[in-house]
């Protein structure tokens, strides 16, 4: 229990999995969290010093990563404590030490991580610069491929945009120094697991020197961290932190860049959120854009089609240079359809490599790792035709490794078992001391059967067997009834039901040859395959290029074949600002409809086009077709076709989606507070060159205060003269198209519906123009509400229309005591209010002389009062 509380000292946060024999075993506090955890039979041991049983649990060495899974998932840290020395050969109490420690951030197991999503491990340091604020610093990686990136948040918008990549790129972990006030970067309810280390780790100076020793560097100037001190203190403090917990040398962790802000287009939380984009509104892949374009075939390819999503180019060169090898590749059928096939038989080199640059690859990882890198020559010699520049780089970057890839096939058995303990891991031929020790096993294996046949002859017992167990090694068996027989050399071992066991001096011989030579075959093997995989990790940057390479192939060629299927074509992007779109589709709702969907064009500018108000019925399509838009200037700056006719589409630095209500029950906020946040964070933030898409905003609340609220938001986004973003605004609130007659920039436009014998007919089709009506009550009815109940709303609706209930405050009257008439007036005016009204309308405006307007208010008065 020593070596027990020492592991549990040096690592308080974490559950101790304590290596004893074929278990590990849990104690004290540990083994009940596990316990419950797991639901695993909570026991106890030996009393301690005051007297109580020890609790304890524990799980079957062999099936450990399914336990460790498990508590990983919940969000565990694990520290596993192993036998670090031979028991055989240990002098008294076999030293244990601890050799890894998983968390949610570092655990690379293949049945912990989803192939298609990168697992991310995040620091955060918080530095306060006078005059200027807080400078926050972050770096970013993923242990599981080896991918490192730093970046640096600072100015008034940096702690706002450091919280919308917290919530986008989702890490398992976050590590933090001490005492450190981050917690509030994230929600509660989506919060990361939380890791806190020494706040040294985090010094300056301390975290460059980890840095340059990691990546065998003199400086940091060449990965752009020059003058990025809270950068480099993040990404300091987390191959720290890595190692201390890895036991490793990291060495698949050798590239490190700083990631600009401003490369990339800001798509934040909420619009992912609501134009689905990675995942639907059930919060599942299925169904959302990222399903609907993912034709990779590789999880590498997967997984970068959905970090290109989530970061968007926004350097013209770049993208039109993706465009160009979809394009080619969409073109080339029969060489798209060769590479695919090929990319089937690629495994994920990027966390192969990386888990045998962690020495936790077994034998099949580095046999598909061989077969992989196999398939590169095939790879270049399918594409050298291909003359897109970005194919070309892509191409010259392609390395098979020769030298590992033929140690690896020389090395491995044509089918090696999972695990190198297993043995059967290395070919004949490989090792001479390997070769001799099992032509000793085979042989000496021979030998006990032959002494089996020699021992029948020679006893006259023709049922007597050699058999072997853990226990006894090699005996020899005689039935009950042949012991009679045995000779006087049989030396009694056991006695069983069913005869006696015995062993001779010669068979004992034999038995040492053979199970000696068999444990060392296996060290052999083991110490064999250890050294390869290291060779393979000494390899480890150039498997990478090559894996990031065959990536960027598979995820162009992906979207070519999503374009060829679905019939995209592709947009013309420019440095300019007209957004024009025709007879653009939503890619999902098309492909999911059960109608024909309807295409529409879109047109806008900051010159005539700048606001589109967009009115129409419910139902109608409009929520449809701001999203489509905004998933075509998306798909665009991936460098993917998108579903329209034509699109010309100009760069954008970020799209803001207010589409569809949501609300924070856990923080207690409502939807109309949720959208109001939303709204404020795009009014405050959105440039000229971003995309603003907002759907109904204001009907949280009371109809004229979300009438005032629309209005002004509206008028902000076509006046305020730092942004004037292009905006699409779909709205209810008809009275919001006049402000296309007051306001230049602001056109009209609405969805069309048509009424035929009080039912109504969705055409889908936007044109210019607006709309006078919202059609509730047939969407109503359509829904299934009772027939009186339609009936009613539209006599209230009638009232509402001639503006009885604001001139005459009565309230309504019930419908079981009105009477046709009544019905018909249902907010009947007072005598005086319609004398007032048949007065005015008497009087001549246009001879009304100035005395006479005022002689006529003063009756007005009189009669009013």
């Amino acid at each position: 229990m020593r070596q027990y509380l020492d592991a549990k000292r040096q690592h308080r946060d974490a559950i101790v999995f304590f290596r004893m024999g074929d278990f590990y075993e849990m104690f004290y506090e540990d083994a009940i969290t596990a316990s419950r955890a797991l639901d695993l039979t909570l026991t106890s041991r030996a009393k301690d010093a005051s007297g109580g049983g020890i609790p304890m649990c524990g799980v079957p060495h062999h099936a450990a990563d399914t336990y460790l899974t498990r508590l990983v998932h919940k969000g565990y840290r694990v520290a596993i404590c192993e036998q670090v020395e031979d028991a055989k050969k240990a002098k008294g109490l076999v030293r244990r030490e601890v050799v890894r420690v998983v968390s949610p951030g570092t655990f690379t197991d293949t049945g912990y991580l989803d192939d298609r999503e990168p697992v991310f491990l995040m620091g955060l340091v918080d530095r306060v610069a006078a005059k200027v604020g807080d400078t926050y610093g972050m770096a970013l990686l993923d242990l599981s491929t080896g991918s490192f990136v730093a970046t640096e948040y600072s100015g008034p918008g940096g702690r706002q945009a450091l919280v919308d990549d917290i919530a986008v790129l989702q890490p398992k972990e976050v590590v933090v120094p001490e005492e450190s006030a981050l917690d509030s970067l994230w929600v509660d309810t989506t919060a990361p697991t939380v890791t806190t280390v020494d706040a040294w780790a985090f010094d300056d100076e301390r975290a460059r020197d980890t840095l340059t020793t990691q990546l065998a560097t003199a400086g940091l100037d060449g990965f752009g961290l020059a003058d990025r001190p809270a950068a480099v203190s993040a990404a300091g403090a987390l191959v720290h932190y890595l190692r201390e917990t890895q036991q490793g040398q990291l060495a698949h962790v050798r590239e490190l860049s700083f990631r600009d802000t401003t490369d990339t287009m800001v798509v934040d939380p909420s619009t992912l959120k609501h134009l689905e984009v990675v995942r639907s509104t059930e919060g599942a892949r299925p169904g959302s854009l990222l399903d609907l374009i993912d034709q990779t075939v590789t999880p590498m390819g997967s997984r970068l089609t959905r970090d290109w999503l989530l970061r968007p180019l926004v350097q013209l060169e770049p993208v039109r240079n993706r465009l160009d090898a979809v394009e080619e590749f969409a073109f080339s059928t029969s060489e798209r359809g060769k590479l695919r096939d090929i990319l089937k038989s690629v495994h994920d080199l990027e966390r192969l490599v990386a888990r045998a640059a962690m020495g936790t690859a077994g034998p099949r990882d580095l046999h598909a790792l061989q077969r992989s890198l196999s398939a590169i020559p095939r790879v270049k010699a399918t594409l050298q035709a291909l003359e897109a520049p970005l194919t070309g780089s892509l191409v010259a970057e392609l390395d098979e490794v020769p030298d590992t890839r033929d140690a690896i096939e020389a090395t491995l058995a044509d089918s090696p078992p999972a695990l190198a303990r297993e043995g059967g891991v290395i070919r004949d031929g490989v090792d001479p001391e390997l070769d001799e020790l099992r032509v000793i096993s085979r042989g000496g294996k021979e030998q006990i059967a032959a002494m089996e046949t020699a021992e029948r002859e020679r006893t006259g017992i023709s049922s007597l067997k050699i058999r072997f167990n853990r226990v006894f090694g090699y005996y020899i068996e005689v039935s009950k009834a042949k012991l009679h027989a045995v000779p006087n050399d049989y030396h009694r071992k056991q006695t069983i039901a069913a005869g006696e066991r015995f062993i001779t001096p010669s068979l004992k011989e034999y038995e040492q040859k053979v199970l000696g030579a068999d444990e060392r075959i296996l060290e052999r093997e083991i110490t064999l395959f250890e050294d390869l995989r290291s060779r393979v990790a000494t390899a480890a940057v150039p498997i990478q290029e090559s894996a990031r390479a065959l990536a960027h192939l598979d995820a162009l060629a992906g979207l070519a074949e999503t374009a060829a299927v679905h019939d995209y074509r592709k947009p013309h992007v420019h440095a300019g600002d007209e957004l024009v779109i025709v007879e653009g589709r939503h890619p999902v709702v098309e492909r999911l409809a059960t109608h024909a969907f309807v295409p529409n064009d879109v047109m806008l500018d900051r010159s005539s086009h700048q606001v589109m108000i967009l009115t129409g019925p419910n139902m109608g399509g409009k929520s449809t077709f701001l999203r489509q838009v905004a998933l075509i200037v998306l798909l665009t700056h991936i460098g993917s076709f998108v579903p329209a006719n034509q699109a010309k589409v100009p760069i954008t630095d970020r799209i803001f989606a207010r589409v569809g209500a949501s609300d924070n029950i856990a923080r207690g906020q409502s939807t109309f507070m949720v959208e109001m946040q939303e709204t404020a964070n795009i009014l405050h933030t959105a440039t000229s060159r971003s995309l603003v898409l907002l759907d109904e905003i204001g009907r949280g609340t009371a109809t004229y205060d979300g009438l005032s609220l629309a209005w002004a938001v509206a008028e902000h986004l076509a006046t305020d003269p730092d942004a004037r973003p292009k905006t699409l605004f779909a709205t209810h609130y008809h009275e919001l198209t006049d402000i296309a007659d007051l306001l230049p920039g602001v056109v009209n436009h609405h969805v069309v519906a048509r009424e035929w014998e009080d039912e109504i007919h969705f055409l889908r089709k936007i044109e210019p123009g607006r709309s006078d009506r919202s059609y509730g009550i047939q969407v109503a009815r359509l829904a299934g509400l009772p027939v009186r109940t339609v009936a009613r709303a539209k006599q209230i609706l009638q009232g509402l229309e001639r503006d009885e209930l604001a001139t005459g405050g009565r309230s309504i009257q019930p419908a079981s005591e009105a009477t046709a008439q009544t019905q018909l007036a249902l907010f009947a005016t007072p005598p005086s209010d319609s004398e007032l009204i048949q007065r005015l309308r008497a009087v001549d405006l246009d001879r009304l002389a100035p005395l006479d307007a005022l002689n006529l208010l003063a009756e007005l008065k009189q009669k009013a009062e």
